[in-house]
């Protein structure tokens, strides 16, 4: 017998669109997943996950299953009931939105759109994209978006190194292009995620996910500002946002850190001040929250420099250790992140600069191997820098042995030989 035909298809297999395709397996839809890099598909093929939040042990027994099959033709998506955009939109070298891997991909599905298909785009993008750019290339297909077939906007929710709020658990908002595209697109993901919520248009979806983010940045801005002025004024902001945080209602606690990082954060805020543009509007709390966080890096670097100089040592020449470069903790992702920036300044002023990171084995693009965090690796290196602050490091062995510490994440205990952010 031959194995049903996947009734879901995913465009893009990253960190968005397999653990999407790994949630309607394990509910029982049949998916299939398109990518254009042969290796991945060959890997999920054979159960063998490349994103820890989808560990191989999870993504094998689905794949043996025919629950999930990956291809790189594009002409078997003409056989599913709904297709699923996954796609990044990254900014270009103008800090301008590029939607070419989503515009391309719209393009080539309108060569095998078929007459009642559902389309969701989960890409987070600037509001109007579904409607003003997706729906005109999809109807190149020569059918009409609400009519012939169906098209909507999800935004995705992923949350890297989560394991209480996943793709399953998160409330998945949808809006569609009409009220029964809408609908088509509820009963979708109805069958693999637990609460869903509908909004009026594509718009209102798109507008979420940026919300969401600009949220984000904007307060995590705020204690980075917060964060420097504590730091020249010499009050632990820590022990103060621990203090704030007690309050019961009226504030949110934020974390100072290094910088952002990721896809979303750094990012996704300029899709909206690029579009506002458009309606002859500035958006300056995101800006300027943009320009607060991309300066932490060359501030954290200034605080290595006064920790070495406090020892009456230079930062050129020294021998410095960064512990953690993924963005965030607990994931094996270094898009946009920190450390990267952290890592060059540090080399630019002659430091000689060596990491750790137990969930990023090499940093090719600077020729970076990860080395062992041992008490003999800690003492030969003049400073110890804390970027990540990932579970499973012995932050107690961390100071203990380091001869200098500086922690941009309040990860390591306190100690005599312990600066903070």
């Amino acid at each position: 017998m031959s194995a049903p035909a996947p009734r879901v298809g995913i465009i893009g297999l990253g960190y968005v669109g397999l653990p999407l395709a790994a949630a309607f397996a394990e509910a029982g839809v049949h998916v299939l997943g398109l990518d254009a890099v042969q290796s991945k598909v060959d890997l999920i093929n054979a159960g063998q996950s490349y994103i820890e939040d989808i560990p191989s042990d999870r993504l094998a027994p689905l794949a043996a299953a025919g629950l999930i099959r990956a291809t790189t033709n594009w002409d078997e998506l003409r056989q599913v009931e709904a297709v699923l955009i996954c796609l990044p939109t990254p900014l270009d070298e103008h800090r301008e939105p590029d939607l070419s891997a989503v515009l391309g991909a719209a393009e080539s599905l309108a060569q095998r759109l078929r007459h009642g298909q559902l389309v969701v785009l989960e890409s987070t993008t600037y509001p109007g994209t579904t409607r003003d750019e997706l729906a005109p290339r999809l109807e190149r297909s020569g059918l009409r978006a609400g009519r012939d077939f169906s098209l909507a906007f999800s935004p995705e929710r992923v949350d890297p190194g989560r394991e209480d709020w996943t793709a399953q658990t998160t409330p998945k908002v949808v809006g569609g292009l009409t009220p029964e595209c809408t609908r088509r697109a509820a009963e979708l993901y109805g069958l693999a995620m637990h609460t869903i919520v509908e909004v009026s248009t594509p718009e209102v979806a798109e507008m979420t996910k940026l919300l969401e983010n600009i949220f984000r940045s904007v307060n995590i801005a705020l204690v980075n500002e917060l964060a420097v002025l504590c730091d020249r004024m010499e009050v632990d902001l820590w022990e103060v946002i621990d203090a704030a945080a007690t309050k019961p209602f009226g504030f949110m606690p934020f974390r100072p850190g290094p910088g952002l990082g990721g896809h979303c954060i750094p990012i996704d805020p300029f899709y909206l001040t690029w579009k506002a543009r458009e309606y002859d509007f500035h958006t300056e709390f995101i800006e300027l929250a943009g320009k607060i966080n991309s300066q932490m890096p060359a501030f954290c670097v200034s605080k290595v420099i006064r920790a070495l100089n406090s020892r009456r040592q230079s930062l050129n020449g020294s021998r410095v250790l960064v512990v953690g470069v993924a963005y965030k903790k607990n994931v094996n992702d270094t898009r946009e992140s920190p450390a990267l920036r952290i890592i060059d300044l540090l080399a630019a002023d002659g430091g000689v600069v060596s990491y750790h990171d137990a969930h990023v084995a090499a940093l090719a693009t600077r020729s970076l191997e990860s080395i062992a965090l041992t008490p003999e690796a800690l003492k030969a290196h003049d400073v110890v820098v804390i970027v990540t602050d990932h579970d499973g490091v012995d932050w107690d062995m961390v100071v203990e042995h380091a001869p200098l510490v500086v922690d941009l994440r309040r990860a390591a205990p306190d100690g005599p030989n312990v600066w903070r952010l």
